[in-house]
């Protein structure tokens, strides 16, 4: 049996790890930058290994009991190319599953029960667990996906900016708030957009629900386009009247009162958070799990 397991959450805005004793006890948290690994392979890396030493050091431990320690990781990326088995090959632990941090998220937000859960952070995903079987909807990158996401409402709010200086669209207090930020210069907008990663466009989102409240006319079209947007996909789920639905990530309490009747009936609040999720996949898979079964990087 194994002495300790680590959870391990990474996404857009942050890393965040959590170990624990056998018995899923926390001892020690830590917490880093991004782990997008899509984004930022060698920067998400880096960060997951900060925040797993950082959980170390709380919990007392010496950092290079690392590679002694089996872990659970749910990152954003993990969907998409050949970034999940590159991580494994950069990985300090013992044993590593990576999951998607949809995966974990489902996991805290309802355990082992048929529901669904709506992440709105940085990206967006859905997913949804009926008669045992896990299925995800987006969570594609802001670029072409992730809609009503923090990054893509920044990347929006960006693009009527822009559109409300060319006088395509009637300008507001909002896209004058943001002219302003560029000095009033649209290069120093467009520049900005060449390096800036999902985070940077996301830390614009809580502007536009500031305005809305004061009846911004640009921020109230954003919003609603991204409201429209969550209920087509939760349309597509087809949820029964027993099937929980939680919203989670740094948007869901904004969204929450914007729905229609049918999905504020299925709301429920969350068992528990990702990390939570993780540790709780992490316990069921190396907890008892025999010395003559631990593979490696699994």
């Amino acid at each position: 049996m194994v002495d300790f397991i680590l959870g391990i959450d990474g996404g857009g805005t942050g890393c965040r790890a959590a170990l624990a004793n056998s018995e899923g006890q926390v001892l020690g948290r830590g917490h880093s930058g991004a782990a997008n690994i899509r984004t930022d392979l060698t920067g998400a890396c880096a960060h997951i290994i900060e925040a797993a030493n950082q959980a170390l050091n709380a919990a007392g431990l010496d950092p290079e009991l690392i590679s002694h320690i089996p872990a659970v990781l749910g990152l954003a990326g993990t969907n998409i190319g050949p970034y999940r088995q590159q991580l494994q090959t950069l990985l300090p632990f013992r044993e590593s599953r990576i999951e998607s941090d949809a995966k974990i998220a489902l996991e805290g937000a309802i355990g082992s029960h048929d529901g669904a859960i709506a992440i709105f952070g940085t990206g967006s995903v859905y997913m949804l667990r009926r008669n045992g079987v896990v299925s995800s909807t987006g969570g594609w990158g802001f670029q072409l996906g992730d809609q009503a996401s923090g990054a893509r409402l920044g990347r929006d709010l960006l693009e009527q900016t822009l559109l409300a200086y060319d006088d395509i669209i009637h300008a507001s207090p909002l896209t004058r708030d943001i002219m302003a930020a560029f000095n009033n210069d649209p290069a120093l907008l467009v520049e900005f957009t060449i390096d800036a990663r999902p985070g940077d466009y996301g830390r614009f989102a809580p502007k536009l629900f500031d305005h809305a409240a004061q009846e911004d006319a640009v921020a109230q079209f954003i919003i609603g386009k991204a409201v429209a947007d969550i209920e087509a996909v939760l349309n597509t789920l087809n949820l029964h009247e027993n099937e929980p639905l939680c919203l989670l990530g740094g948007l869901a309490e904004l969204y929450a009162p914007l729905l229609g009747p049918r999905y504020q009936a299925l709301l429920q609040k969350p068992k528990g958070d990702a990390l939570s999720g993780a540790l709780h996949i992490a316990k069921r898979s190396f907890s008892h799990q025999p010395a003559s079964e631990r593979g490696e990087n699994t």
